[in-house]
């Protein structure tokens, strides 16, 4: 009787073992939280840290992502600053250029076209203008492009506007992973660093791998993820429009349409060479983006693809999906048409396939 048991047992301790490896691996975690968490780790880390920005500080943030940062590190180093975004933007550069590690944050990138002179002239210029003797480590984040019912406005996306400028590295994180672990290599590079947030992404949880909860996790800047692995088509995304594509190859998987979705996660420098690869496996390549068609990211991508070796292998002409070529309109029904779907996704997606 007691073999008998011990033989019961034993699977039973392996099976529970399993789960307990199963559940513990990851924890839901939102982005808020992740951010949040990087730049607390990072503020502990380093003292040169700090961040400054309207209603950082006493508020928790106006998206509450610096929650608790005020009461734990004090006034001297998460700083409420007046409404003046080419004000506090400077500081902030110039803070850079004296040593310190600023974290500039916009309520949102559609406000950083006030204090345009100083990202662009100030901080992303100066290491070329120095002949590489000035190092300015500043990073500016904030939620970029299209929320919901904030109009024309409060609804761009300035992916392609600073990744067009040589000076800048970009940022656009999906999920929490990408959230903690490129916070964190921007608040530690020592380039100017825009990190392109998304409003809509804040509260959304997502599995949080145990390897993320390190305090020296980090993601690399320039390399993207293959997200989703597939043999019939590339589907490259940054943003907020990665899960869009995660969803619409889901339901074509059903169909029998395996599609490769890869996760830019930066925009500055691309990762071309993971692009690729991909097209030259699957042969098709479509490109998700919430910003405007013009001179965008899907175009940049685009044009590197049919530059490059990868053009001989496409089957059929690269498509962009993109948000309309107008300002955002406020009504919800057209801000729904005006930003890409799901379904215009699949659209895409059978277009390319000839299906």
């Amino acid at each position: 009787m007691a073999a008998v048991s011990g033989l019961v047992r034993r699977p039973l301790q392996q099976v529970s073992g399993l789960l307990r490896r199963r559940f513990h691996r990851t924890t839901p975690m939102t982005v808020r939280d992740a951010i949040n968490q990087g730049m607390d780790e990072e503020l502990e880390r380093d003292e040169k840290v700090f961040l400054l920005g309207e209603e950082v500080a006493q508020y928790d943030g106006a998206y509450k992502v610096s929650r608790g940062l005020w009461k734990k590190y004090g006034d001297k180093r998460i700083i409420d600053t007046p409404i003046s975004e080419m004000g506090f933007a400077g500081i902030a550069v110039g803070a850079a250029m004296a040593g310190l590690r600023p974290i500039c944050e916009f309520m949102t990138f559609n406000f950083s076209m006030q204090a345009i002179d100083q990202v662009i002239n100030s901080a992303a210029k100066t290491y070329y203008m120095s002949g590489g003797l000035q190092c300015v480590p500043i990073v500016f984040r904030g939620p970029n492009g299209a929320s919901a019912g904030v109009a024309a406005q409060h609804s761009q996306c300035f992916a392609a506007w600073y990744g067009h400028c040589p000076g800048l590295k970009v940022v656009s994180p999906w999920n929490s992973e990408d959230a903690k672990g490129l916070i964190k290599s921007a608040i530690r590079d020592n380039n100017p660093v825009v990190v392109l947030e998304n409003e809509l992404m804040y509260g959304v949880p997502f599995e949080f791998p145990t390897e993320a909860q390190s305090k020296d996790f980090l993601i690399p800047i320039g390399k993207a993820k293959v997200e989703r692995q597939g043999t019939h088509i590339t589907v490259v995304s940054h943003s907020r429009p990665v899960g869009h594509c995660l969803e619409a190859a889901t339901v074509l998987s059903k169909e029998g349409i395996e599609c490769e979705v890869i996760n830019m996660r930066t925009i500055r420098p691309m990762d071309i060479d993971t692009i690729e690869a991909s097209v030259m496996k699957t042969n098709h390549l479509i490109t998700v983006e919430g910003g405007w068609p013009q001179f965008g990211v899907g175009a940049e991508i685009c044009a590197r693809i049919m530059e490059g070796p990868a053009f001989n292998f496409l089957d059929a002409p690269a498509v962009r999906v993109t948000g309309a070529d107008v300002p955002m309109p406020y009504a919800k029904i057209l801000e729904d048409n005006s930003v890409p779907q799901v379904k215009d996704i699949i659209f895409a997606i059978k277009k390319t396939l000839n299906i």
